[in-house]
């Protein structure tokens, strides 16, 4: 597998760090979050009308630009670094992966000309518990003829109480696991539903309840067939879980850059705090970790675009599970530890408003606990290694 990048993934790279660098500063990321909405609706319209970014991976035939998702991953990173607020991650990597994977064409033409056209913000609500497992879908969808009555309420849904698109997850009734498991997308205005936006800990990233009354839906709103999702929202959640590593690893990067900058001009005794060798030690421990995260979610990024591609190679894409759960336990390791360094190696200032350090280590707490922990990951992983059902 060849990892070295091709001149316009660099190209990719180095516009969006630009680009990034001047439109979500630190002080356009604490304005953002003093909105209700936890994002600049006029970024978000750039994002998708003038950079393409939600148009990366959407196929040249619904209006993309047909790239794949380690070009995604290289956005991600450069997001996680500056604390990107807007929808991109919820669309991209939730919505996105779910239409594309989908067997059934309807939603697709329907829904991917408008997510590259950078006019539609989509999400993905599966959980009613916050859990990833199987038995967590527990909103039920009940047939009424030749609809689907829909019924429950869905947690921490990121995005979801400002997404135009919700890709969502039900089970029929009385059916348990992994089995009865469908998968639909409906536009966030149909009658019957409600959202509630939720307080959080990373500001920069919002989530919310879904709550289904009764929303009912015809077999065009379904992505595969009855009963048959979870193969599909498992590869999704695992997807978006690679996606997250790789945004996690841009945020360690950046808490790591803050603390050289900090501790190169910090002085005490007469010399930079820099010069001393246990905060050498530190640093270059944290720098370990940056370049393990890196590796396992670029590796973990190729993989994804081997699941993603029609064409891909099936042995690769089989790795999906492992990789994913490798890239989160690295990443999500890495990221709080390099951002609670941070806080420490800034001393007393290190956990006031008015620097960055506990943004980062507000982003890096939540992130670890969305998609899995990193214990969670690390179970999960060591099943399948060993040949056990996870």
């Amino acid at each position: 597998m060849e990892f070295a990048f091709t001149e316009e993934q660099l190209m990719i790279r180095d516009s969006a760090e630009r680009f990034l660098a001047q439109a979500s500063d630190s002080q356009a990321v604490r304005a953002g979050m003093a909105r209700d909405d936890g994002y600049d609706p006029e970024l978000w319209r750039r994002i998708g009308q003038e950079l393409y970014w939600p148009a990366l991976m959407v196929p040249e035939q619904h209006g993309g630009m047909g790239l794949g998702f380690v070009e995604l991953a290289l956005l991600l990173e450069q997001c996680g670094r500056f604390l990107l607020g807007s929808p991109l991650f919820a669309t991209s990597c939730l919505a996105t992966p779910a239409l594309l994977l989908a067997s059934n064409p309807t939603p697709q033409a329907e829904w991917l000309p408008a997510i590259a056209a950078g006019q539609t913000s989509a999400t993905l609500a599966f959980s009613s518990d916050g859990g990833l497992a199987a038995d967590s879908v527990q909103v039920t969808a009940r047939v009424e003829g030749h609809e689907q009555v829909l019924n429950g309420r869905y947690a921490l849904v990121a995005d979801g109480a400002q997404a135009d698109l919700l890709i969502v997850a039900a089970r029929s009734p009385h059916s348990h696991g992994e089995d009865g498991i469908s998968l639909f997308a409906l536009p966030a205005c149909t009658p019957g539903i409600t959202r509630r936006a939720l307080p959080t800990l990373d500001q920069t990233r919002r989530l919310a309840d879904v709550e289904l009354r009764d929303v009912r839906l015809g077999d065009a709103h379904l992505l595969c067939p009855p009963g048959q999702g979870w193969p599909l929202l498992r590869a999704v959640l695992d997807i978006a879980a690679i996606g997250l590593a790789a945004e996690q690893t841009g945020g360690a990067q950046q808490s790591l850059d803050l603390t050289l900058a900090y501790i190169g001009e910090r002085k005490q005794f007469k010399r930079t705090i820099a010069s001393f060798q246990a905060i050498k030690h530190r640093c270059a421990d944290l720098m370990l970790q940056v370049e393990c995260a890196r590796s396992a979610a670029w590796y973990a990024a190729c993989i994804a675009q081997q699941r993603l591609d029609p064409a891909g190679d099936p042995s690769l894409a089989a790795e999906l599970p492992l990789a994913a759960a490798t890239a989160q336990i690295h990443a999500s390791e890495a990221f709080f530890h390099c951002a609670a360094e941070s806080i420490q190696l800034h001393g007393g200032v290190g956990f006031t408003w008015e620097y960055d350090p506990h943004l980062y280590f507000k982003r890096a707490r939540a992130s670890e606990q969305w998609l899995g922990t990193p214990a969670w990951h690390a179970e999960r992983l060591a099943a399948q290694l060993m040949g056990e059902h996870a």
